[in-house]
């Protein structure tokens, strides 16, 4: 679990297919304090540590989780919003975040309104009953609060403002149309959701 509070950006220093991919991540953790097979929130992907260095961690991306995130995040030269798992007692600033990517989201417009910029994002109408005003929402890793709400055919768009202070510690800075996220409904919204499917069945 996780709660989109972003504690570090990390970059993606090598990426090589093994099966799998193995990426090596370059960040700021204290990685003595980092155990092997720890969870680490890498753009809002639930990522294992399978090695680790002074000043770096690799992960194994499945071909699952690339078909499933968005495109891009798993190149050398990345950047990817980190955060390590949540443990008792930690703090929740955000919302309880499981690092599972429901769809990668599209980015339709950004506008500067003031020091904040307003953010429009399309996902699927399938996952629009998971987004309501006021909620929450995770858009790669990072924790955000959903202004409005639309339904518009096959699509659900909505809004978020993103302040200054989000933008220069996330991967979210200079933001712009087209960009794809990955984006993880809340977790109570999405049990809401499949009970509601269930009884509408």
């Amino acid at each position: 679990m996780f709660t989109g509070i972003i504690t570090d950006v990390g970059t993606v220093r090598t990426a090589e297919q093994r099966g799998d991919l193995k990426l090596t991540i370059g960040c700021g953790y204290d990685m003595d304090s980092i155990d092997m097979g720890a969870s680490i929130s890498c753009s809002g992907a639930c990522l294992t540590v399978v090695d680790k260095g002074e000043d770096w961690f690799a992960v194994d991306v499945s071909q699952e989780t690339v078909s499933k995130t968005a495109p891009g995040l798993w190149a050398e030269g990345a950047r990817l919003n980190l955060e390590r798992a949540l443990r008792v007692g930690d703090e929740i600033g955000g919302h309880i975040v499981t690092g599972h990517v429901d769809v990668v989201a599209n980015v339709t417009s950004a506008v500067e309104k003031g020091g904040s910029i307003d953010v429009t994002i399309e996902a699927p109408r399938s996952l629009g009953s998971g987004i309501a005003p006021k909620g929450s929402i995770c858009l790669d890793g990072v924790s955000l609060t959903v202004n409005e709400v639309e339904d518009a055919g096959e699509n659900t768009r909505f809004t978020i403002n993103l302040i200054p202070h989000t933008g220069q510690h996330t991967t979210l800075g200079g933001i712009a149309a087209g960009r794809k996220l990955n984006l993880e409904i809340d977790v109570l919204a999405r049990y809401l959701k499949r009970m509601a499917d269930a009884r509408a069945s």
